[in-house]
């Protein structure tokens, strides 16, 4: 026996999931278990969006598009950004190759590389999920800073 099966899906742990812009500054970062499905995260991180300032007329609260991967292809999802006035673009499961998403989805696997950059970030030595969410918030905002300021 070589140990427990490594795609075992009650493995302990958390997942950071992240909403950036097209630039690939984060816009809204969280924290969930190992186990849990990444399509559950995708309502709190939209609502997380910050207002956005503009020069006449109300804040603006939503993007235009939203990209996502397979994890993401639930109608449930999709009837609630059209809702929200969001067109989602996500790809379909058995429709779709994997690397159709391909242009957009290597700035969010960069913008998760930049926030693992930081050593508190690539394991986690907090025991409570609240302090690694405020660890990880941190992160987004110097990630932010840092980008903006060049």
């Amino acid at each position: 026996m070589t140990g427990p099966n490594p795609v075992d899906r009650g493995k302990p742990g958390s997942k950071i999931h992240v909403l950036s812009d097209r630039a690939g500054l984060p816009l809204a970062v969280g924290v969930s278990a190992a186990n849990t499905h990444d399509s559950q995260a995708l309502k709190p991180l939209v609502n997380a969006i910050p207002a956005i300032r503009s020069r006449r007329g109300p804040h603006r609260r939503k993007p235009a598009k939203l990209h996502a991967d397979k994890a993401y292809d639930i109608p449930a999802l999709y009837t609630w950004l059209r809702h929200r006035g969001i067109v989602p673009r996500i790809a379909r499961k058995g429709i779709e190759p994997s690397d159709k998403l391909g242009k957009h989805r290597w700035i969010i696997e960069r913008t998760i590389a930049w926030l693992t950059g930081y050593r508190r970030m690539t394991l986690r030595y907090e025991r409570k999920a609240s302090h690694f969410h405020a660890f990880l918030t941190l992160a987004a905002t110097l990630t932010s800073y840092k980008k903006l300021t060049k």
